[in-house]
């Protein structure tokens, strides 16, 4: 256990029952744990795996390529509408965390293996670069009719 969390997880105001029974789960199944952006964060042969994350509303598991894994609990959710990569479950109760403890191991398991597969997402900012440059002459010829248009009914009003 490293002290740096423990210290992370007395300190926290909010969720420190359900991020200790995440730490519990991710230590069970053989992760290294360490501080990583303020937030206990799990590795594995120093490749991330998922980070236990506290909110307003929920705490939550993010899984760093969870959109990779299968998910057959169908758990785990985008974390906003233009997440690529990653995926998290998230908590209101410890109670569901011992619920789901099983899925969540199976999960990270799931998880190891794809960073012992060295699989890497798809480049999701390179795809969105191309897509934007599809679509880039569209755009322009839009802001150009905009703004032509009005001086084009000016002409026809002086008229």
């Amino acid at each position: 256990m490293n002290p740096k969390i423990d210290a992370f997880l007395s300190n926290a105001q909010k969720w420190q029952d359900e991020m200790k029974r995440l730490r519990t789960i991710c230590l069970d199944c053989g992760l290294t744990e360490e501080l990583k952006w303020s937030l206990p964060c799990y590795s594995f042969e120093k490749k991330n795996i998922v980070i236990i994350q506290g909110f307003k509303n929920y705490c939550a598991l993010l899984f760093f390529k969870g959109y990779l894994l299968k998910d057959p609990g169908g758990i785990l959710v985008k974390t906003g509408p233009n997440t690529k990569v990653g995926r998290q479950d998230r908590f209101t109760d410890g109670k569901e965390i011992i619920k789901l403890a099983a899925t969540l191991k199976s999960c990270i398991y799931e998880a190891i293996e794809v960073e012992r597969a060295g699989v890497k997402p798809l480049a999701p900012k390179k795809a969105a670069k191309k897509s934007a440059k599809k679509s880039a002459p569209k755009k322009v010829a839009k802001k150009t009719a905009k703004k032509t248009a009005p001086k084009k009914l000016a002409k026809k009003k002086t008229a």
